[in-house]
């Protein structure tokens, strides 16, 4: 970012609403012509990536790629542009628990470790969503922006209880809820086997059978979570694993 602070940056031509008094008048005495000095401002922004890594999210349903999968890329994508924009990432890798935490840093060795462990990472472990953002706030001492990337098979109002510390503290909050086609769409067909991937719990039935309610489950489940964070001024997202995560930038202005 360009403002006021001690690093010099360039001159630029003045323009119709700047500030005359960034205008360096004396280059104006030898040239006749307005130039404004411009600096180097500090933007001191911290990223700090919350990657759900349960079982769960060891599905793709149709997609090609798992939600584990999608969610690592994109993780990956915006750990590369906060390091090349000179600010600092962080990375929690978690299930019910925080099981690794890489802290806040900004050099390319930090980057490759964030990448490599993202590279090794595997899913595994119940889903405890809001267990485990109460212990992520503990590892983070500065303010800054905070992405979620999870399939939420949580409780809304827990997860948002658990949220507080975070925006107490002035964090600013994304979330992104991952879901793969299957997921939001039961497919029609003849009898099917469903397993869970946390628990190996299975269920035989038809898809047809269940589908309306299926649906209505998932648009409560949905509307719960983007009301909620409507009410806390928290960014909710849904991001289907079966395109690109290239659109999900544009939720994301300070990164």
């Amino acid at each position: 970012m360009r403002g006021i602070s001690t690093e010099f940056q360039e001159y630029r031509p003045y323009a119709p609403g700047d500030d005359p008094g960034l205008v360096d008048w004396r280059v104006f005495a030898r040239t006749d012509r307005p130039y404004l000095k411009t600096f180097e401002q500090e933007t001191n922004l911290e990223c700090h990536l919350l990657l759900d890594s349960s079982s769960s999210m060891d599905f793709h349903g149709g997609a090609p790629v798992t939600k584990l999968e999608f969610a690592s890329y994109f993780a990956a994508a915006l750990a590369w542009l906060v390091v090349r924009g000179s600010d600092r990432v962080s990375l929690q890798i978690f299930d019910d628990r925080v099981r690794e935490f890489l802290p806040p840093g900004s050099t390319r060795q930090h980057l490759h470790q964030i990448l490599s462990t993202l590279e090794h990472n595997q899913p595994r472990g119940p889903t405890a969503l809001a267990a485990a953002l109460s212990r992520a706030s503990l590892h983070l001492r500065r303010r800054g922006t905070v992405i979620v990337l999870s399939d939420f098979y949580d409780e809304p109002a827990a997860v948002f209880q658990a949220l507080n510390p975070f925006l107490h503290r002035g964090f600013r909050v994304h979330f992104f809820h991952l879901l793969s086609p299957e997921e939001m769409e039961l497919e029609a067909g003849t009898l099917a086997r469903y397993e869970d991937l946390e628990t190996r719990e299975s269920l035989t039935l038809h898809p047809q059978a269940v589908a309306e309610s299926y649906r209505t489950t998932l648009h409560t489940h949905i509307t719960r979570l983007r009301t909620l964070a409507a009410q806390r001024q928290v960014d909710y997202h849904v991001a289907r694993t079966d395109g690109t995560f290239w659109p999900l930038f544009d939720r994301i202005g300070g990164v």
